[in-house]
């Protein structure tokens, strides 16, 4: 059985804006490096930096915070994984959900490679929907 990177990039990425980490340390794969990309320019995240260790490559990743979060249980960065290896969700380009009226982001897999909602309305092009993020 394999495993299912982008399902471990989304908890150790909410695992660690629960416990208030500030960065993150996730493998890097191609798959990884798209969806770290889409995560900073959507500015969900405040830095990425490629780190070598023991031939293997991980990507360092610097979480945004807010500071004046009072209570624990309060997150900011929530991320939800739809698309999984047992159950595949596919959607046309007029058929890509508006998360929070339009304010979270969509991330989807399609023939032009891993974009948001908003790319793929603008190519008019749709594909599996991996996760939602707002």
């Amino acid at each position: 059985m394999g495993r299912d990177i982008i399902a471990e990039i989304i908890t150790s990425i909410r695992n660690a804006d629960m416990d208030r980490k500030r960065v993150v340390r996730i493998a890097s794969t191609n798959i990884t490096k798209n969806i770290v990309r889409i995560l900073l320019q959507e500015g969900f995240l405040e830095n990425v930096r490629k780190h070598r260790e023991n031939n293997k490559n991980f990507f360092v990743l610097t979480l945004r915070h807010r500071r004046n979060r009072k209570r624990p249980d309060r997150k900011i960065l929530n991320l939800k994984r739809i698309s999984r290896p047992g159950l595949r969700i596919y959607s046309n380009y007029q058929g890509i959900p508006r998360i929070v009226g339009g304010m979270g982001v969509v991330i989807l897999s399609t023939s032009r490679g891993i974009m948001t909602d908003r790319e793929a309305r603008l190519e008019r092009i749709g594909g599996e929907i991996l996760c939602y993020i707002w």
